[in-house]
């Protein structure tokens, strides 16, 4: 459990990918986050690009029923150079932003910098930055994959910055 200010509620944080989504559960009240549940939702190439999106689609769904967010956090959208590579990213963002609007789950997005400012002080750390200082914060013992931590750290910067 950390020591923070800030937003109050669940929030899902999910950072899109075709083969490795991550998604996150925190709850953040008053100046203390709670860490709940966090997964990276692997899809093996034998599946196929529209088999993923509805892994994705039924995952997030899921986890939106169980755990009840009032908030998501998504990091926004990225430049890619490669339009092949946009196009499968925003298939994979509509599919989640379908699901969380489907549960009527409110949908904040915020640029990488800032996830990184929030969480680590340092708008360009690495991404084992942002895992280090994610799994010290909130008392994170085990292994995550990087997909997880940033998930949670997306999450993070919405308890830490949201302001209605």
């Amino acid at each position: 459990m950390a020591h923070l200010r800030g937003y109050e509620g669940i929030i899902i944080g999910i950072d899109p990918s075709l083969r490795g989504t991550g998604i996150a559960i925190l709850e953040s009240r008053g100046n203390r986050i709670n860490f709940i549940f966090s997964k990276r939702l692997s899809l093996a190439p034998r599946f196929s690009f529209y088999g993923c999106l509805g892994k994705i689609f039924k995952e997030v769904d899921e986890t939106i029923a169980k755990y009840c967010p009032d908030y998501a956090a998504m990091e926004e959208t990225i430049f890619v150079q490669n339009y092949k590579i946009a196009q499968t990213l925003g298939s994979v963002r509509g599919t989640i932003i379908a699901a969380l609007m489907g549960r009527g789950v409110e949908i904040c997005e915020y640029p990488p910098l800032r996830i990184k400012q929030a969480v680590t002080g340092v708008g360009r750390a690495s991404k084992e930055q942002v895992m280090g200082t994610i799994k010290n914060l909130l008392n994170i013992d085990w292994e995550i994959s990087t997909d997880e931590s940033d998930a949670i750290a997306i999450a993070c910067c919405h308890a830490w910055t949201f302001t209605s």
